[in-house]
């Protein structure tokens, strides 16, 4: 229970707030991939038409994030009694995909710019790649600032990589300029591509984690189980699962074993106390009497079952 009088008010407020954030990021996002697509062919620059197709599908990304954030917001249903929270996950996993394809594409553009070297105007790209810098760091900020959900990070994880391009872009031109050493170009692609492919593989097993219900990473089952069954008038427990419902909405069921029903009210609220100190909020707990065979008891170890099912 939330010590706030007002909980889905301030919720609404901080979703909308985080939705404004989205849509001004989107905008400025998209309007400068125009002014760099046209700048790239222009000079002739691998990295400005690498960041300008960044740009590009950072905007899919952030307007996937801002479609994704609206159907969350929408209230639980017949249909789905949990409500649309998980479209968040979707759009973080769509947002990691098509990541990794500007990643393969800008990579396979690179190799084939160091097999064919062309001529680039470095002065062209180091302005363009400067100003892009700039929008790219409000951008940046402006995400930074709002709620930090996979499906935000999946977008913010788009903004860094364009970030990290608009600087190769800046670098190369900046070489190019004191140097003429044109490879600098695809070299610094290639390199931020690495860097970029490292973060959307740990976001990509995050969110497939949250997809196949697994435990999030964060919390730990056998510290759970511990915690529950330590529980004054919490016998045993057993058939405990853990999930992630949507991005920071964490879901916990299990079966407590008591020693009486007369002593469930009091032990209800201990253990609720005992998960919402842990950030676990969506909370099913069934009381039992019958002992089954149990993973965690009163004991501060496991029982023999419980080493059992672990091997």
């Amino acid at each position: 229970m939330s010590d706030d009088p007002h909980p889905h008010a301030h919720h609404h407020h901080h979703v909308t707030d985080v939705g404004r954030r989205l849509i001004v990021a989107l905008l400025l996002t998209l309007g400068f991939a125009g002014v760099e697509a046209v700048a790239g062919f222009w000079s002739g620059s691998l990295a400005l038409l690498g960041d300008a197709a960044h740009m590009v599908t950072d905007s899919a990304s952030l307007a996937l994030a801002a479609f994704a954030l609206w159907l969350a917001r929408r209230p639980p249903s017949s249909r789905h009694s949990y409500g649309l929270g998980r479209v968040e996950t979707l759009a973080a996993l769509l947002n990691v995909v098509f990541m990794i394809l500007v990643i393969v594409g800008i990579s396979v553009a690179a190799i084939d710019r160091f097999l064919e070297p062309a001529t680039v105007d470095g002065q062209t790209v180091t302005v363009v790649a400067l100003i892009g810098l700039i929008v790219n760091i409000s951008v940046a900020w402006l995400l930074m600032h709002g709620e930090q959900t996979m499906n935000t990070r999946g977008a913010l994880l788009h903004v860094f990589g364009d970030l990290l391009g608009s600087l190769a872009a800046l670098i190369a031109g900046a070489v190019i300029v004191l140097t003429g050493w044109t490879p600098i170009d695809p070299l610094l692609s290639l390199l931020i591509c690495l860097l970029i492919l490292g973060s959307s593989l740990r976001l990509l097993r995050e969110v497939l984690r949250a997809l196949l219900e697994g435990v999030p990473a964060h919390l730990s089952l056998e510290r759970i189980g511990q915690s529950l069954a330590a529980v004054p008038g919490v016998r045993s427990v057993h058939d405990l699962h853990v999930w992630t419902l949507s991005s920071n909405h964490v879901a916990l069921s299990a079966h407590l074993v008591v020693a009486s029903f007369a002593e469930w009210p009091e032990v209800l609220a201990a253990a609720r106390n005992v998960l919402q100190q842990q950030g676990i909020g969506h909370v099913t707990l069934q009381p039992e009497t019958v002992v089954y065979p149990v993973r965690w008891q009163r004991a501060d170890k496991p029982t023999a079952t419980a080493k059992r099912e672990r091997q």
